[in-house]
């Protein structure tokens, strides 16, 4: 085999061991979640993980960017073919929903896993999240609202009705456009109808 037929198979296979390892978070979280656990499911023993992985705290943040990364893309080309901004607003918050509230999104755990990591982890993850969080912070700075709000506090408000959403959602009551337009109305500040799309 030549080095480059070496070099895509040992990528191929760090991909593999990737998408394992993201279900085992997304399943048992980070606590949860040994190098054992992910070497066992993607058949690796012992050292070897550590051939194709640098630790679980490297694994986890690597993971969790991917997933912000993947997010911020698929919100960014929702948002990108509208001019309102209660419709761009409207379009992000559906868009993070369908992540959010996809049962099969590994996203979304990688997202809101926050508790249990150790600190140097949490500081990793939470400079990530302030930068994906900047795409909301520029929707928010574009809506038409009065003076007197706070816009960070809007936009915190607003995310966390948003990021909790698997809480509170009752699945197969209302499609996530649906609820994300219902949140959209709650959070205008006044009472005409929004603008149809």
């Amino acid at each position: 085999m030549s080095r480059m037929n070496e070099g895509e198979a040992a990528g191929g296979r760090r991909r593999q061991i990737m998408e394992i390892a993201a279900q085992i978070f997304a399943r048992k979280g980070y606590r949860g979640t040994s190098m054992r656990d992910i070497g066992e499911a993607a058949g690796v023993l012992g050292g070897s993980l550590y051939h194709h992985i640098k630790s679980k705290d490297a694994l986890f943040v690597e993971l969790h960017h991917a997933a912000l990364d993947a997010a911020e893309q698929q919100i960014a080309a929702a948002i990108d073919c509208h001019d309102d901004p209660w419709i761009r607003l409207e379009a992000a918050c559906a868009t993070l929903l369908d992540i959010q509230l996809d049962p099969h999104s590994l996203t979304m755990p990688m997202m809101n896993d926050f508790r249990e990591v150790p600190e140097k982890v949490r500081v990793a993850l939470i400079d990530r999240r302030d930068r994906f969080e900047q795409l909301f912070r520029s929707l928010v700075a574009d809506l038409p609202l009065p003076a007197e709000f706070d816009r960070s506090i809007y936009r915190n408000l607003l995310l966390s009705q948003l990021n909790s959403a698997a809480d509170w959602v009752r699945p197969g009551r209302m499609m996530p456009r649906d609820i994300a337009a219902q949140i959209v109305r709650v959070f205008r500040h006044d009472q005409r109808d929004p603008p149809v799309a």
